[in-house]
């Protein structure tokens, strides 16, 4: 059985991934520092303050988070990770995304042929609900599937 949340699209599209799941912040220069450097190819969080996320593979998983923290490097390391295909498969935020986070995104939606669609606002319920490996399914219209 599936529960169903609905946010809002920041860059639209459809993806099913397995979820990977921040209950803190997301440092993106921290986390993804190791593949956009020194190209790990799976793209494992390099953050070790990040205790959900350190040295798990975040390459096409639905990245479920609260939000974004850190550098004002993080809209543009989200937008290089996307230009090189390591993306992950979806971003979705709990709380409304903050700007840098949404200027990475959107100029990754615009600029690359990555597909990596972003919801926001989807409240503490989704961020208590969803675990690490559950099935994700994104629609087009902000609606997120977990199962």
């Amino acid at each position: 059985m599936s529960k169903i949340f609905k946010g809002r699209v920041i860059t639209p599209g459809e993806a099913t991934a397995e979820a990977l799941v921040s209950r803190t912040g997301v440092n993106t220069l921290a986390s993804y520092q190791s593949a956009l450097m020194f190209g790990d190819k799976e793209v494992k969080c390099g953050d070790q303050n990040n205790k959900d996320l350190y040295k798990k593979a975040m390459l096409n998983k639905a990245l479920c988070l609260p939000e974004t923290i850190g550098s004002t490097t993080g809209g543009m390391v989200i937008y290089c990770a996307a230009a090189l295909g390591k993306q992950p498969a979806c971003m979705l935020f709990s709380k409304e995304i903050d700007s840098l986070a949404a200027s990475g995104t959107i100029l990754a939606s615009v600029w690359t042929d990555a597909e990596m669609p972003v919801i926001d606002s989807l409240g503490e319920e989704f961020l208590n609900y969803v675990q690490d490996g559950m099935k994700i399914t994104v629609s087009s219209d902000g609606t997120v599937s977990v199962e």
